[in-house]
């Protein structure tokens, strides 16, 4: 019997997956360990074994997709094997439930009172969810007779609105399938019309064939356009024209780059952020990192370790914070909840956007072992093995931009966190050569830039929290032997 494959659910707050990669074809045979795909979700990469031996009959989704969790992804079975029955099967169980309470909320909306507007808006639901859900093409025997081309519902509503036949529509989505983002972008190709135009339109051949520039206002076709234009038998259409217009491409915000765009405006949107500035001398710092390179007595281990500037400041960050436990707090609603354990979280750069990983109980590590965890972390980020329980548990956030050059920037809260701290770029700053003389020196500080929940954090206290680093990092050295 033909095996349904399904995208699992990869934690329990994911909803759905992006399919990245199909490592196999259609036709290939495999076994139930063979890895047949590589999919993303918003935390990290995952590789989905076959689940079970046999030829891939089918494959029903495309590289790029964005695939709800536990919706059929592929077939696999015996050559010959009639596997839509068993799919069809399949999409009916789970769509009838969606089905049910779509038409609850129809009814509730419109008031839907004959069984005739009920059948039809059913049937128009179960198009849409067996299309989204499991990914197959389904169209009635009417729609084919119209057009060879798989059409979604909204699309198809979309062009008969606006008098645009879907013949003249190529598709992008799935199995060539004309989404509503193809209509729409041939209608921003095709010029104005009037509202009479569009009537007119489409009553002629199906809308088939359209002037490219209308005798009305700015170039609008009107109906006198689409009567000449029939009248005259011209088959070709505005597609085989050059548009007179920028071209662009448009690239869906899906993944991790959604969920990104989300938290930082619900961050922004529910919180009150305010942010201060301040920089520290580095001289101690800069010659720690020297020494901690080149000393030849330290283990080699430890010098492999390579400590950074950035490691430094996460160990200073991780013994201050507790002396100041209302920076190391989460506000949820109206509850505030203050953490005995520092958890620091770190903002990593990776090609599918930002991350956030974090480094566990960092104020009882040793300098080495956060610089270790730092560097883990960091590259499972960067070729997407994180874990999802690493990406979450945070108590305070670390961003550094200063390797970019930046010295000065706003760091936006990672919510529930009440504050984030941002590294900025090491500049050199003039300082009193000696308290009794006027000349000044030069010397380098590095900056720091420290968002607040000013909800739940006052100026004042941040502004103390904010001078203990500067201190503590000035004096890195005692901090250092100070454990």
């Amino acid at each position: 019997m033909a095996f349904i494959l399904i995208m699992p659910r990869q934690g329990n707050t994911v909803e759905s997956c992006i399919i990245v990669d199909w490592k196999i074809n259609e036709g290939d045979d495999v076994t139930d360990e063979t890895i047949v795909c590589e999919v993303e979700t918003d935390k990290a990469t995952f590789e989905i074994p076959a689940g079970s031996a046999g030829k891939v009959l089918k494959i029903l989704c495309n590289a790029g997709d964005d695939v709800p969790v536990l919706s059929p992804i592929a077939v696999i079975g015996a050559s010959g094997e009639n596997w839509q029955d068993l799919l069809e099967n399949t999409s009916r169980k789970d769509a009838e439930p969606v089905r049910q309470t779509q038409r609850s909320q129809s009814n509730e909306k419109e008031n839907i009172n004959t069984s005739d507007n009920k059948n039809n808006s059913s049937q128009e639901e179960i198009n849409q969810t067996t299309s989204s859900i499991f990914g197959v093409n389904q169209m009635s025997d009417a729609q084919n007779s119209n057009s060879d081309k798989f059409i979604s519902p909204r699309a198809r509503n979309l062009a008969e609105k606006e008098a645009l036949s879907p013949e003249t529509v190529p598709g992008t989505g799935p199995e060539g399938r004309i989404i509503e983002r193809d209509v729409l972008a041939a209608l921003e190709q095709r010029p104005g019309m009037t509202a009479a135009a569009k009537a007119a339109a489409a009553k002629v051949a199906g809308a088939k064939a359209m002037p490219f520039q209308g005798t009305g206002i700015g170039g609008r076709v009107t109906t006198n356009d689409i009567a000449s234009f029939s009248a005259a038998g011209i088959t070709s259409s505005y597609k085989d024209k050059e548009p007179i217009q920028d071209t662009f491409t448009e690239t869906p915000i899906r993944g991790i780059r959604k969920v990104i765009s989300d938290r930082m405006l619900k961050s922004l949107a529910e919180t009150a952020q305010f942010t201060l500035n301040a920089s520290a001398p580095v001289s101690r710092l800069q010659d720690i990192r020297t020494r901690l390179k080149t000393t030849d007595y330290l283990p080699e281990e430890f010098k492999s370790l390579k400590i950074t500037v950035n490691d430094l400041i996460l160990f200073a960050v991780s013994r201050i914070l507790p002396r100041f436990s209302y920076m190391n707090v989460h506000k949820t609603g109206d509850t505030i909840k203050t953490f005995n354990m520092v958890h620091l979280g770190l903002a990593v750069d990776t090609p599918r956007g930002l991350m956030v990983p974090v480094i566990r109980n960092a104020d009882l590590l040793s300098l080495a072992q956060i610089s270790s965890e730092v560097k883990r972390l960091a590259a499972s980020c960067q070729n997407g093995t994180a874990k999802p329980d690493e990406l979450s548990g945070s108590t305070f956030t670390v961003t550094n931009l200063g390797s970019l050059g930046i010295t000065s920037f706003t760091p936006v809260l990672n919510t529930p966190e009440v504050a984030i701290l941002g590294v900025c770029g090491i500049e050199m700053k003039p300082i009193a050569s000696s308290v009794n003389e006027c000349c000044c020196k030069c010397a380098p500080h590095i900056g720091f830039s420290l968002t607040i929940n000013h909800q739940v954090v006052d100026g004042a206290p941040a502004a103390r929290f904010l001078k203990a680093l500067c201190d503590a990092v000035a004096d890195i050295d005692l901090l250092l032997a100070a454990g």
